[in-house]
């Protein structure tokens, strides 16, 4: 279930999180350097027009007789080539910034996605697929757009607001210090609404995962909502998630676009004592009419970059607030890595023991208490229990998604821990009661895992799992390509073809949790025949509530609130007349 994230949380590291998102900029820096040089020209471009405005309003005040014309004339010239080459130049750093920005975000969701295949699992146990989907999607889109946008309007505003500067001060020294006079208080409003903007555009990010994750949730589980008619509570619920992220914008939107209309005033307001101070110097004597035209143009253009920089900063708000949630998941904790000249497993003969295990996924919530077990190679072991009583964490143990907080597991008499993670993954091949397909065809999808695997291999694991009459009605046979998720075959027939990739896979050892629990009695059956065939000489670990199916077990473990309580073949266990007597008896009843 989705939970309302309503709690306004304070950045944890704003510059920490701007210096990384610089960092990626590194391997384009000399296209970066390449921009700041082009805007310094088109800023340089900019500037001059006001000057040559001045100028040409000098001429033209000259009086009736005294005009030059072709002063004049030259003058406006050149002010809109000026101003036609500074818009020219700015198109080209656009273009190229966009060009960089979005190589950028390429990287960094190359970078997210190779950080997500090296998590744990507990990471994807804790976190909804769509608030991680909302971050390498929406979050990342917000920084790409700041770093293609607001680094060249930071560094066009700094130029401008320089150059600006110093032609007001080479025209009048008073006007300029009456211009200054904005400036801190501008300065101060900036950094006043930056520590109340932030923590809200970082609210708004996280509400924004809130919902991905619950409509992903919901699409997924589209069909019992329908059969539960529960459509009413399901539109309820995402209205008022929906009705949270959108609080969550106005609230961010609401501080952000009093940004500008502020801004706007306290320039307006120094234009204005600017024209009173202006106007009285020129009655005095003490300035032109060209140079108050030129100052009053250069003074729009110191203000317009102030107004500016607070709307790009609003903007870096927001990105910041994205690229913390981004960084705070390329800072998780990867899986332990192996230890120092960890051992390859190797020529598995798929002897596996546990020794006095415990676990439990929460510190203080134990899962597993004291589990022991032994399991020969070539043997089929059965774990059966009620929901809850632990069966699936073994398995999560056995394959080390988890490692045990205490107790020993050992494969071929080795620790597992002192072995290669991915030597240990890949001596087990795996069936889950959760089917999982990819869009591709038939073939690819048996032959998953299995590299240079040959049609004939796929074709007699396909015929041992007994769905190769199914491919062969097919129209394209095992070039049929699968929907995404497997949306155009049954969900029998996407179990048969995991069982399929299952048997193609080399492993010596076997685990099946729940793996025909979406087929029929009679394919069940013929799929157990030839599960018997295959699994001989491996290893296997079967995890079942239907008790009818693993009789033939070479050994039964019975689990119960996280203990082994009877351990022993169908037969013992019957005879004993205890817990797994009750389950079995359960079912027929």
């Amino acid at each position: 279930m989705a939970r309302r994230d309503t709690v306004m949380k304070k950045p944890k590291d704003t510059r920490g999180a701007l210096r990384r998102m610089l960092s990626y900029l590194g391997p384009w820096r000399y296209v970066i350097f390449g921009v700041l040089l082009l805007s310094l020209v088109s800023n340089l471009l900019n500037l001059w027009g006001p000057s040559l405005a001045g100028s040409a309003i000098r001429e033209a005040a000259a009086g009736p007789g005294k005009v030059n014309f072709e002063a004049v004339t030259h003058d406006a010239g050149l002010m809109l080539l000026c101003y036609l080459g500074s818009a020219l130049l700015g198109f080209g750093i656009s273009l190229m910034m966009t060009i960089v920005s979005r190589r950028v975000a390429r990287q960094m969701r190359q970078d997210v996605f190779d950080k997500l295949m090296r998590l744990p699992v507990s990471y994807f146990d804790r976190h909804q697929a769509g608030d991680i989907i909302s971050r390498v999607s929406y979050d990342i889109d917000v920084i790409s757009t700041s770093m293609a946008t607001d680094i060249v309007q930071i560094l066009s505003s700094v130029i401008t607001v320089v150059g600006s500067l110093i032609m007001m001060i080479t025209i009048s020294l008073p006007l300029s210090a009456l211009t200054l006079v904005t400036v801190p208080a501008a300065i101060c409003y900036t950094m006043h609404m930056r520590k109340k903007t932030q923590p809200r555009y970082a609210r708004r990010s996280r509400s924004y995962g809130v919902m991905n994750g619950f409509v992903e949730e919901m699409l997924s589980g589209q069909k019992t909502i329908l059969a539960y008619a529960y459509e009413d509570r399901v539109d309820e619920r995402f209205h008022r998630i929906n009705q949270d992220a959108a609080d969550a914008f106005s609230d961010a939107e609401h501080y952000g676009v009093t940004i500008g209309p502020t801004m706007s005033a306290i320039n307006n307001l120094g234009l204005s004592l600017i024209g009173l101070l202006g106007g009285v110097l020129y009655l005095r004597g003490a300035i032109d009419l060209g140079r108050i035209s030129s100052f009053v143009l250069y003074s729009r253009k110191f203000a317009g970059p102030i107004n500016a920089i607070a709307e790009i900063f609003n903007e870096l708000f927001s990105a910041l607030a994205a690229a913390e949630r981004v960084f705070t998941l390329l800072d998780e904790q990867e899986e332990t890595a192996d230890v120092p000249d960890a051992r390859l497993l190797e020529n598995v003969r798929g002897d596996v023991s546990a020794e006095h295990v415990t676990f439990g996924y929460v510190p203080g919530e134990t899962i597993l208490h004291d589990l022991n077990l032994e399991a020969p190679a070539g043997k089929l072991i059965a774990i059966v229990g009620p929901t809850g009583a632990g069966k699936t964490t073994i398995i999560n143990l056995l394959m080390r998604f988890y490692d045990p907080d205490s107790g020993v597991i050992r494969i071929d008499g080795q620790d597992i821990r002192a072995a290669a993670r991915r030597t240990v993954r890949g001596s087990y091949a795996m069936v889950l009661q959760d089917t999982w397909v990819f869009q591709g065809t038939i073939f690819e999808n048996i032959a998953y895992g299995r590299e240079n695997a040959t049609m004939e291999e796929v074709v007699a694991a396909a015929k041992a799992a007994r769905i190769h009459p199914f491919i062969m009605s097919l129209p394209q046979g095992y070039d049929t390509l699968i929907n995404e998720d497997g949306g155009n075959i049954s969900k029998g027939q996407k179990q048969l073809l995991t069982i399929a990739r299952a048997m193609l896979y080399d492993a010596p050892m076997l685990i099946l949790d729940e793996a025909t629990s979406n087929v029929d009695t009679a394919t069940e059956r013929e799929i157990q025949k030839a599960m018997r065939e295959l699994m001989k000489n491996r290893t296997c670990f079967v995890i079942a509530h239907r008790l009818s199916t693993i009789e033939n077990a070479d050994q039964i473990l019975v689990l119960r609130d996280g203990d082994v309580v009877e351990q022993g073949t169908h037969r013992q266990l019957m005879d004993q007349k205890g817990f797994y007597h009750q389950l079995y008896a359960a079912q027929f009843e």
